[in-house]
C-alpha cells in the first residue's frame, strides 16, 4: 500500500503537468495511442520473461518518436498519424499476447492498475523516471509553453520547436509507461485530460490550470486508492471515476455561479 501511494502520488504528480501542455496543443489523444503501444510493450516483457516496465518505456518512447518524426517529415495530420498508430498498437498486442498464452492476472494489472502488484523496482523506475521527467518541465517549461501556445512564434523567435515536440511527445511516452502499474495502460489518457479540463474551468491562466489540475489530480489517486483498498476496486477504475466525479461537481458549481 505504501509503494502503491509513493508510485500514485508521482503519477498524480506528472500527468496532469504533461496533460496541459497535450490539451492545449489538441493533442490528447497521443496519450491514449501511447498506452496501446505500451501493453505491446508488457506484452513483450511477457513474452520474453523481461522486466515489462523497463521494456514498456522503451518500446513507448521509440514509437513515440516515430510518430513525431512521421507528423513532422511526411507532412501527416497528426490525427491521421494517432489513427494509424492507435489500432496498429492494439493490434500488435493481441498477437504478443496470444503469443505469450493469453490474459493472465499479470496482464490484468497492467491494463486496470493493481495496488497489491507494484514492486520495490517499479517503485524506484518510477520515482527515478518521475523526477527526471518533473525536472525537464520545469527546465524547458517556457520553450514547451509557446510552443504549445503558438507554434509559428516559437520557430520565429529563434526556439527550436521540433526538439520541444518531440521532448514533449517522448515525456508523454514516459508518463504512460509509469502510469500503468497504478491507474492501467487502458485509463491513463484519462488522468491526463480530466483533472487538466476540470482546472482550466476554475483557472485564468496556464500556470493556474497546472497548479488546479495537479490538486484535482492528487485527490483522485488519494482517495482512489484508498477505495481500491478497503472496497476490492480495481485501482484506474476508481481513480477515473472519482476525477470524472470532480469534474462534475466543479462544472456544476460553475453553471450554479
Amino acid at each position: 500500500m505504501i509503494r502503491a501511494f509513493l508510485a500514485g502520488l508521482m503519477i498524480a504528480i506528472i500527468a496532469p503537468i504533461i496533460g496541459n501542455f497535450l490539451v492545449v496543443r489538441r493533442f490528447s489523444l497521443i496519450a491514449d495511442t501511447l498506452s496501446h503501444v505500451a501493453l505491446s510493450g508488457v506484452a513483450i516483457g511477457l513474452l520474453f520473461k523481461a522486466q515489462p516496465l523497463l521494456v514498456t518505456v522503451i518500446v513507448t518512447v521509440l514509437v513515440s518518436i516515430v510518430i513525431e518524426k512521421l507528423r513532422t517529415s511526411k507532412n501527416i495530420p497528426g490525427e491521421a498519424v494517432l489513427a494509424m498508430f492507435l489500432p496498429g498498437g492494439l493490434a500488435l498486442s493481441i498477437v504478443l499476447i496470444s503469443l505469450a498464452n493469453g490474459f493472465n492476472a499479470n496482464l490484468f494489472a497492467y491494463l486496470f492498475g493493481s495496488i497489491t502488484t507494484v514492486t520495490d523496482s517499479d517503485l524506484w523506475f518510477t520515482l527515478g523516471l518521475g523526477i527526471i521527467t518533473l525536472a525537464t518541465v520545469v527546465f524547458f517549461y517556457k520553450k514547451l509553453l509557446f510552443a504549445a501556445f503558438d507554434e509559428e512564434s516559437a520557430k520565429i523567435s529563434g526556439i527550436p520547436v521540433g526538439f520541444v515536440n518531440l521532448l514533449l511527445i517522448v515525456l508523454t511516452a514516459i508518463t504512460v509507461s509509469l502510469s500503468m502499474r497504478v491507474v492501467g495502460i487502458l485509463l491513463i489518457g484519462a488522468l491526463m485530460v480530466i483533472p487538466v479540463v476540470t482546472g482550466m474551468q476554475l483557472a485564468r491562466s496556464f500556470l493556474q490550470s497546472i497548479y488546479y489540475s495537479l490538486g484535482f489530480a492528487l485527490v483522485a489517486v488519494i482517495f482512489g486508492l484508498f477505495a481500491s483498498y478497503y472496497l476490492n476496486l480495481p485501482a484506474g477504475g476508481a481513480i477515473v471515476l472519482l476525477s470524472l466525479g470532480i469534474f462534475g461537481l466543479v462544472a456544476l458549481l460553475k453553471q450554479n455561479r
